[in-house]
């Protein structure tokens, strides 16, 4: 391996650019207002309210000490459909919002750098109770499900845009999480990019173990297709791409 590249790399992982930045010139110290905390979308769009949090509490469940030892990536599933109380509280579990505090800031389920919260949540279904198979995108202001787009052979343009990983497309669903590196950029500049790849581990992490409360598995993936999974979900790949997905159903 070349050691000019590998100290390139290795430096991702290092915090030194802090030192080289003025955060006086970051957009949020110019009083930039922020990136709004979700993609806005059409008021005629189609959306499914998902059951409130509320009723999720009553839901079967384990404790946690048994989620974290019975944790572990899932890469057989069965052919049996997730509901849609089950879906909502993976949702709620991985991005859900306890507490709004403005536009552009929310208090999550998950820990996020400087409270930014950079992802989006699309949700290809494929046996989801009620749902037709299609593009979904979670909503976590209004705890919804926004219907993007139907999609024809899903279940092959998932597995192909997951670099031919079968597993891929025989869950029920897969969560795919988009960044928009602008919303963290917004506070920390250059030093943004190291901590949106933090965020997403802590995001995954709440997923593998609120898939152990439904009894269901996942598998964190992030080996695929950069432009086939941003085509599939109709993203730009620039302001906003693909960098972490896990599908997600019932345990065979």
């Amino acid at each position: 391996m070349d050691r000019k590249t590998l100290s390139v790399c290795r430096s991702f992982l290092k915090d030194t650019i802090r030192k080289t930045i003025n955060f006086s010139e970051t957009d949020q110290s110019r009083r930039i207002p922020p990136p709004p905390l979700e993609k806005p979308y059409a008021p005629d769009a189609k959306r499914i309210d998902l059951p409130a949090v509320e009723t999720l509490k009553h839901m079967d469940g384990i404790d946690l000490m048994t989620a974290i030892t019975k944790r572990e990536s899932c890469r057989s599933y069965s052919n049996a459909p997730l509901r849609l109380e089950e879906l909502s509280l993976l949702l709620w579990a991985t991005q859900g919002i306890k507490y709004k505090l403005d536009a552009g800031h929310a208090l999550r389920t998950v820990p996020s750098a400087g409270c930014r919260h950079a992802f989006e949540t699309y949700i290809p279904v494929l046996r989801i109770t009620g749902l037709e198979q299609g593009i979904y995108r979670y909503l976590p202001v209004e705890h919804q499900l926004l219907f993007e787009f139907g999609a024809e052979n899903l279940e092959r343009s998932i597995t192909r845009a997951a670099l031919g990983q079968p597993f891929a497309g025989e869950a029920a669903a897969i969560f795919v999480w988009t960044v928009i590196p602008y919303r963290m950029e917004w506070r920390y500049g250059l030093a943004a990019h190291k901590v949106i790849a933090l965020d997403a581990g802590h995001v995954c992490q709440n997923l593998y173990l609120a898939c152990e409360a439904i009894g269901a598995g996942t598998c964190a993936i992030a080996a695929y297709d950069q432009n086939a999974m941003d085509n599939l979900l109709k993203i730009d790949g620039e302001e906003e791409f693909t960098i972490y997905l896990a599908p997600v159903g019932k345990k065979s």
